[in-house]
């Protein structure tokens, strides 16, 4: 199994990059072969809106340090994205990646029919967050995953962590890492993930 992990923190070894090597590391060791990507140390640009994508190219023709992380992702067997929360949202550095994946959308997409040109891959989102309330950036992982399933994306799982500090590993519950591990379980062995909102 091929698994590409995107991490969208600044911070290379901040909370959620630290849940998402445990996750690698446990996929690792049951024989998967893991890549893992850094969106922070790179250089590129969102989607410029020119739509080439929807035409003969069908993929970003943009040619920057993105341009193989997206190519990866089409030969991935499952994606994990990790990112902690700013501003309401994932990082800018992740949320560039989200807009360019639009090229993944097939061309007739909004006229129905087939969305996106990927095949069912698995999907891990890691979503860590200063905020000790659950209730506070909730509808994050579900709006992220709905157009991650036009593009081809099934059974998005997320592994949450409320009221973390900025300190790498501060006080990450044994219980996030053992669903990390779990979850790493369940992509090798082929088992069908199952959406969790916690």
């Amino acid at each position: 199994m091929n698994i590409l992990v995107l991490l969208g923190s600044p911070r290379s070894q901040g909370n959620s990059a630290t849940i998402a090597a445990h996750l690698a590391e446990a996929a690792t060791a049951l024989g998967a072969q893991v890549r893992t990507v850094e969106l922070n140390g790179l250089s590129y640009r969102g989607c410029q809106a020119c739509y080439a994508c929807k035409g003969k190219a069908e993929r970003c023709v943009l040619q920057d340090d993105l341009t193989p992380v997206l190519a990866a992702v089409e030969s991935a067997d499952a994606l994990v994205l990790a990112t902690p929360v700013y501003f309401g949202d994932v990082t800018a550095q992740l949320k560039g990646f989200l807009d360019r994946s639009y090229g993944f959308l097939a061309p007739g997409y909004l006229a129905g029919g087939q969305k996106g040109r990927l095949s069912r891959k698995k999907l891990v989102f890691i979503q860590t967050q200063g905020n000790p309330d659950q209730a506070f950036f909730k509808e994050i992982f579900p709006r992220v995953n709905h157009f991650l399933e036009w593009m081809g994306f099934a059974d998005g799982q997320i592994i949450r962590a409320c009221g973390l500090g900025p300190n790498r590993g501060e006080a990450i519950p044994e219980s996030v890492l053992a669903e990390a591990e779990q979850t790493a379980q369940r992509l090798v062995e082929g088992w069908g993930l199952r959406p969790s909102f916690r």
